[in-house]
């Protein structure tokens, strides 16, 4: 699958092909995931200075260094409990106030999951602290899962646990699909 107007960078790593994608970007995407209450990415990379407090403070360890020193968001290690660590250890102006939504991240179940296989798994369900997943029985087959996208913070949770990779995060600010 093809990404409409691909940066020079994504073009050149040859990103717009999926079946070149990291395993993170397969389920991320290969936009960043900045930390949340991050301001638009451009104010974002123009005001961050990389200097990796943020990082350093992260209880989860899910902020790490990502392309050209910038934090970002790598779900493989965890989940986002939405601390605020990251955001009040910030000196520069790149974070939005805590009285907002973190950030406008939300995930989808794709077509991979083993429930399509009729094989029962509800490991997404187990971990998510919002119960923004569940199942409903079918008649004569395994529980679908069902997401409720309103209970759905983006923690991430769900992600690292699944064992086919059957989820992916989207951005819903742009109404875009951050795994293309």
């Amino acid at each position: 699958m093809a990404i409409e107007n691909p940066s020079r960078r994504q073009l050149l790593r040859g990103q717009f092909l999926q079946s070149l994608h990291s395993e993170s970007a397969k389920i991320q995407g290969i936009n960043a995931i900045r930390p949340p209450w991050s301001v638009n990415e451009a104010d974002f990379t123009d005001k961050c200075t990389r200097c990796g407090d943020c990082i350093l403070v992260c209880e989860t360890q899910i902020i790490v260094k990502g392309d050209g020193g910038f934090p970002e968001i790598q779900f493989d290690k965890g989940e986002c409990t939405f601390c605020q660590k990251c955001v009040l250890v910030c000196e520069q102006p790149i974070f939005r106030s805590l009285e907002e939504e973190p950030w406008a991240h939300k995930v989808e179940i794709t077509t991979q999951c083993l429930t399509e296989n009729r094989v029962e798994c509800r490991s997404c369900q187990d971990s998510c602290p919002m119960n923004a997943i569940r199942f409903r029985l079918q008649l004569g087959g395994v529980a679908k899962p069902i997401l409720d996208l309103e209970s759905c913070n983006g923690c991430g949770a769900c992600l690292s646990v699944c064992p086919t990779k059957a989820i992916k995060i989207l951005n819903f600010e742009t109404n875009t699909d951050e795994s293309i």
